[in-house]
C-alpha cells in the first residue's frame, strides 16, 4: 500500500487517473510530456541517487504544472529538497512509514523557512559567499 506525503502530513493516494511514470534509472531517448499530463511520478531507485530530483527540477524550469511525485527510496530527510525541486508530494510504501513516521515527515514540511534564501532574507545586509552575520 502507498501513502502519500505532503506539507499536512501522510495521506492515501487519491489519485485514480493515468500516471506517466518515470524511472530516473533509466536513459530513454526521446520522452513527451503532454502540457495536460495530470500526474508524473518520478522514480527513485535508491535514496542516494539524486537524479530524480535533478529531473523535477529541468520538468518545472520547462513549464510542467501539473502534480510531480516523488515514488521510491526517498526518506524523510530529503523531503524538503524534494519539495523545493518541485515535487509535490512522495509516494512512500508502508513500511518506510513505519521507520519513518509522519512526524519526521512533518518536521520538514515548513520547507521553505529553513533553506538558503531564508536565510539570506531573514539578514538583508548579508552578502552572499559571506559567513552569515558579516555584513550585519
Amino acid at each position: 500500500m502507498s501513502i502519500l506525503v505532503t506539507d499536512t502530513g501522510f495521506a492515501p493516494d487519491d489519485w485514480t487517473g493515468p500516471v506517466c511514470d518515470l524511472a530516473s534509472h533509466t536513459d530513454p531517448a526521446a520522452l513527451q510530456i503532454a502540457p495536460d499530463t495530470g500526474l508524473v511520478r518520478i522514480r527513485f531507485p535508491s535514496f542516494a541517487d539524486g537524479r530524480g530530483f535533478t529531473l523535477a527540477r529541468l520538468l518545472r524550469l520547462r513549464g510542467y504544472a501539473g502534480r510531480l511525485r516523488a515514488a521510491g527510496h526517498v526518506i524523510a530527510d530529503q523531503y524538503a529538497m524534494a519539495r523545493r525541486a518541485g515535487f509535490d508530494e512522495v509516494e512512500i510504501d508502508a513500511a518506510l512509514a513505519a521507520r519513518q513516521p509522519e512526524g519526521q515527515w512533518l518536521f520538514r514540511a515548513d520547507w521553505r523557512a529553513h533553506d538558503h534564501r531564508a536565510r539570506l532574507q531573514a539578514h538583508p545586509g548579508a552578502r552572499l559567499g559571506a559567513p552569515l552575520g558579516a555584513g550585519l
